[in-house]
């Protein structure tokens, strides 16, 4: 079944962090059986708090997303991430 890697981002506090972040995560997906299927793109809030930013990554099974977010690349870049800005990342079965 397939699981999507949700990132949800609350607030941009740090642009050039977050530029790093963007420049070395693409990598980290290498080997990884993983499709963006949103990044950041415009957003139309329904209900709820308008997020900053959302990025919806697809994986066959939540097995294959745990191990990309738990690799050392993903990882190290996620460093970056975390200083940049908060989130709220989920990983969620498909149907």
């Amino acid at each position: 079944m397939p699981a999507y890697a949700l990132f949800i981002r609350d607030k941009l506090a740090d642009p050039a962090e977050f530029k790093k972040y963007s420049e070395v995560v693409g990598e980290t997906f290498k080997g990884f059986p993983a499709k963006i299927l949103a990044a950041y793109g415009k957003q139309e809030k329904l209900e709820g708090t308008e997020p900053d930013g959302v990025v919806i990554v697809e994986f066959p099974d939540a097995a294959s997303a745990h191990a990309w977010y738990e690799s050392p690349a993903y990882q190290k870049a996620a460093e970056h991430r975390w200083k940049a800005a908060s989130y709220n990342v989920v990983i969620v079965d498909g149907i």
